[in-house]
C-alpha cells in the first residue's frame, strides 16, 4: 500500500541528488579549464571514501530520477497525431529508446570512435 508514497518520496529527494551531480560536473569542467594540476588534484578529492560513496548513491539517484521521469512524460505531454493521442507505451519507449541511443553515441565518441 505505500508503494507509490515511497516511490514519490524517493523521485522528489533524487533531485537534491541530480544537483550534487549537477554540481560535481561542474566542479570537474572547472578543475580541466584550471589546468592539468587542478584537474588531478580534483581527480584527487573524488578518491575519498566519502565522496566515492557519494558518487554512487547520486548516480543511482539521478538513474531514478531519469526513469521516473520518462514514466510521467506521457502526462506532462499529450502527443497528438492527426486529433488522436499517441499512446503513453509509445511516448516512454520513444523516450527509452532516444535516451540509450544518444548513450551509446556518446560512449563511441569517448571511446574513440
Amino acid at each position: 500500500r505505500r508503494g507509490p508514497y515511497l516511490k514519490f518520496i524517493l523521485r522528489e529527494l533524487s533531485s537534491v541528488f541530480v544537483a550534487i551531480w549537477a554540481v560535481m560536473t561542474l566542479l570537474q569542467i572547472r578543475g580541466v579549464i584550471r589546468g592539468p594540476e587542478a584537474y588531478a588534484a580534483f581527480q584527487d578529492r573524488l578518491r575519498t571514501p566519502l565522496l566515492l560513496m557519494l558518487n554512487s548513491v547520486s548516480f543511482l539517484f539521478v538513474l531514478l530520477h531519469t526513469l521516473t521521469w520518462f514514466q510521467a512524460a506521457p502526462q506532462a505531454m499529450a502527443v497528438r497525431v492527426k486529433g488522436q493521442r499517441i499512446p503513453d507505451v509509445l511516448v516512454v519507449t520513444a523516450n527509452f529508446v532516444i535516451w540509450l541511443a544518444l548513450s551509446g553515441f556518446v560512449a563511441w565518441r569517448l571511446l574513440g570512435g
